[in-house]
């Protein structure tokens, strides 16, 4: 059972997606619900739309592809309806590893070591003046 904070939460995201579930005049068949599992098991958020020559209302499609496939009824607005349904699909599998790009990673790395030499010279430059002052103090006070 959803929570309303997270009910809205999925309604913020549906408004986004197109809609990939459309029942007929057919009304809800089972192709149609094999249709709805093999998508919320892909995607999770499914947004469907109830044509006017089916015989169902968008709740009553709803909720009958709901029970049939275990999802969660998130909304109805109008002919479209939002269904959800978590798949452990999409949560077990790590996402894929971004791709690299080898010159990029190289830039990185001689503008890293540039840096690093910069670094260096300052540090030595720095210990140089400081040296320099003392030795000036010294002969001025001595």
């Amino acid at each position: 059972m959803l929570s309303s904070k997270q009910r809205a939460e999925l309604r913020s995201q549906a408004t986004t997606l197109q809609t990939l579930l459309i029942v007929g005049k057919g009304g809800v068949t089972e192709n149609l619900i094999q249709e709805a599992d093999t998508l919320l098991t892909s995607k999770e958020l499914v947004k469907g739309r109830v044509l006017e020559t089916a015989l169902l209302s968008p709740q009553e499609a709803m909720e009958a592809i709901c029970q049939a496939t275990g999802a969660e009824p998130v909304q109805t607005v109008g002919t479209r309806f939002v269904i959800y349904r978590r798949s452990e699909k999409l949560h077990q599998n790590p996402q894929k590893p971004k791709k690299t790009n080898p010159v990029r990673e190289g830039r990185q790395a001689r503008r890293a070591a540039a840096r690093a030499e910069r670094e260096k010279k300052n540090e030595y430059f720095r210990q140089a003046a400081i040296q320099k002052k003392i030795e000036q103090r010294k002969n001025k006070n001595g």
